[in-house]
């Protein structure tokens, strides 16, 4: 039976969205339902076995849904891996390497294909983060046909960066699920200010998740 997926997109980089989507894996987890999460495009991971693969994207997935790192998992949730911290059309040039979008957008529809239950697609850096030499994250997201969760910060700037994200995908007609503002450190107004900020605009729901909190029960139920 074909997962029901659904793609966690960004509103922006280093904003929580793998803390996101590691605590709705646990949540689905939690209830019983069967979930398996990927994050197919990752940058800044160091080779396993580094000490701080550890503190990876990639690593922290896999310890949201039990899994141990070894070089199979890791292959499974993440098969296109860039050392360097950039956007991945920059850190594979640094590696001589390049990433075609077909390929990328072949191998997750191979996944939602072969999964049972649910499946999450971890997108990387922001929606319009660039993710080949010519397409973004949006173009992978549109070449998915899933629907979306977006993740927002809660920073100065956050609301206008969420709605101006929100906008897009209505532009381009991608269902948007709900979106999650997750709490920036040293923001000036609390998390819950910014997603009732969001929530006038946003026409879609929207969820709060503070530090060291569990993802809440509605926003799985959406899932």
């Amino acid at each position: 039976m074909a997962a029901r997926a659904v793609f966690i997109a960004g509103a922006g980089t280093e904003i929580g969205k793998t803390y996101v989507t590691a605590a709705l894996t646990r949540r689905l987890r939690a209830q019983g339902r069967p979930v398996r999460t990927v994050k197919p495009l990752a940058s800044g991971v160091p080779p396993l076995g580094d000490p701080g693969f550890a503190e990876s994207d990639t690593a922290r997935l896999l310890d949201a849904q039990g899994i141990a790192l070894d070089a199979e998992a890791v292959e499974a949730c993440s098969p296109w891996r860039f050392s360097a911290p950039l956007s991945p059309d920059q850190a594979a040039v640094l590696e001589g390497r390049s990433l075609d979008l077909g390929d990328l957008v072949g191998w997750c529809r191979t996944q939602i294909a072969v999964t049972p239950g649910t499946l999450l697609i971890e997108g990387v850096g922001g929606l319009m983060s660039p993710v080949t030499e010519t397409a973004t994250g949006l173009d992978w997201l549109r070449g998915l046909a899933v629907p979306a969760v977006l993740v927002s910060g809660s920073y100065l700037g956050a609301i206008s960066h969420a709605l101006t994200a929100c906008e897009t995908l209505r532009r381009y007609d991608v269902p948007l699920r709900a979106v999650v503002v997750s709490e920036s450190a040293g923001a000036p107004a609390p998390a819950s200010t910014v997603a009732a900020s969001i929530a006038r605009h946003a026409g879609a729901a929207v969820f709060c998740l503070r530090r060291g909190e569990g993802c809440p029960e509605a926003l799985a139920d959406l899932i």
